[in-house]
């Protein structure tokens, strides 16, 4: 491997042991990123991959709120704004009990790669706070977004960073940190935060949009493998917001979700997800009760599976983990070769451990898709939001669902002619790696050393 490459990398595990989220992600990218920096010796000179791994600033703060009974209680909060070399910082906020310092930065770091494949002008930053939103009032999470907001405030804006939401964080309690937000600065700067509601500026499909730019994706993956999307059964990680925009977007291009995980087992209908009322189940179930798959079983008589994953079953043609990072283990990705399935597309962030993601990629019958091409639809609608709110518009739901296609078209084929171009065959993960870096490299090298 590349000397510089290896000293850098060598650097990040010491520096941030006791980080292995972060480790991991900059461990994937930059494996992948080795053939672009052998012919740039201008990278090294630059120190263009130690900066990098280091975020341009972070923030650590506390959020001091108070529940029901008049009890305080003390969170953590952060802010990273990782690389800004391509427009303001834009990243969501997530909020889950077991974020810590390395799951953000980890979360920024891909962010920068991701949204510059959308070709939108916006540098990558993460946030969020280890709050458990989960069994919390609406009057707890409204007090717990105002204090973060109210730590966060002077950090962010419309031309400085853009937070959105992620895990936790939902159109609520985006609308409670706008609240908060305006209510300190006085100004009407809706372009702050994306993923708002309707009513003050958010944008039609939105929450579908991640989900919908992963189907998309995949559609374009089959295509170049002279293959339709049309009759595919499709097996989903998680059923959340991600989840729901893929069975809708499958439904409505004759594909089906057949098999769905969650914390406490996986379901598995043969018909597939695929109906208003099923689609609107599952709406309802991620808003009550997310910890559990068990009851649309239960509601449609189909199999249940407790207290394991589905990773493995032959009757699928495509896998798509979209819950949480590092899903898929080795031991999985070993029965998931096994099962002789043709297509894995990542959708959450980091949702593959690097020993799986190799073992996959090793395969001559398994096509594998990087999450930080296919899941940019969401960040990519997001941006389109912030050209609204800017304008002073409201897109139809056709002009951003046309525009989000687009979108997603080019991310695939600008990744695999990156590929091509380096030698690598249809070599989705490499090509999305190198095609992002080299994008976000230039720029820092175009605007000098700081």
């Amino acid at each position: 491997m590349n000397q510089y490459l290896l000293d850098v990398l060598k650097d990040v595990e010491n520096k941030h042991a006791g980080q292995p989220e972060f480790v991991q992600t900059v461990q994937e990218v930059f494996k992948s990123v080795e053939p672009l920096v052998d012919i740039h010796p201008e990278y090294e000179k630059a120190d263009i991959l130690g900066r990098m791994v280091e975020p341009e600033r972070m923030f650590t703060f506390r959020v001091v709120w108070m529940d029901d009974n008049g009890k305080y209680h003390t969170n953590r909060g952060w802010r990273c704004q990782f690389n800004g070399a391509l427009g303001p910082y834009k990243g969501g906020l997530r909020f889950q009990k077991n974020v810590n310092e390395s799951i953000i930065k980890f979360l920024g770091f891909e962010q920068v790669y991701k949204n510059a494949l959308t070709g939108l002008p916006i540098g990558g930053g993460k946030g969020g706070s280890d709050f458990d939103p989960a069994g919390k009032s609406d009057a707890e999470i409204l007090r717990f977004c105002q204090s973060y907001m109210t730590a966060l405030y002077r950090y962010i804006g419309p031309d400085v960073d853009v937070p959105a939401g992620d895990m936790g964080v939902g159109k609520r309690e985006i609308g409670y940190l706008f609240g908060q937000y305006r209510r300190l600065k006085g100004v009407w700067e809706n372009g702050v935060l994306t993923g708002k509601g309707l009513s003050y500026g958010g944008s039609l499909i939105r929450p579908e949009a991640t989900g919908y730019g992963a189907v998309y994706y995949l559609q374009e993956v089959l295509k170049h493998e002279g293959d339709t999307i049309e009759g595919k059964r499709i097996g989903v990680s998680g059923f959340g917001n991600v989840a729901w925009g893929i069975m809708k977007k499958a439904a409505q291009l004759g594909a089906k979700v057949t098999y769905v995980s969650g914390p406490d087992g996986y379901f598995y209908d043969p018909d597939g997800v695929i109906t208003n009322e099923k689609l609107a189940f599952i709406e309802w179930m991620r808003a009550n009760d997310p910890m559990h798959c068990k009851p649309y079983a239960d509601k449609y008589g189909v199999k249940f599976v407790p207290g394991t994953k589905f990773w493995g079953t032959a009757d699928v043609d495509v896998y798509m983990p979209s819950a949480i990072q590092n899903d898929v283990t080795l031991k999985w990705a070993e029965k998931i070769l096994d099962s002789g399935v043709r297509y894995y597309i990542e959708v959450a962030n980091m949702p593959t451990t690097n020993e799986a993601l190799e073992l996959l990629r090793s395969s001559k019958k398994l096509i594998v898709a990087p999450s930080k091409a296919v899941n940019a639809g969401g960040v990519g609608v997001s941006a389109l939001e912030m050209s609204q709110n800017s304008e002073r518009l409201v897109w139809s739901a056709e002009e951003v669902d046309s525009q989000l296609h687009r979108m997603m078209i080019n991310i695939h084929d600008t990744s695999a002619k990156t590929a091509e171009e380096f030698g690598l065959g249809y070599d989705l993960v490499s090509g999305a790696n190198i095609a992002g870096f080299q994008k976000v490299a230039t720029a820092m090298l175009e605007q000098g050393i700081f």
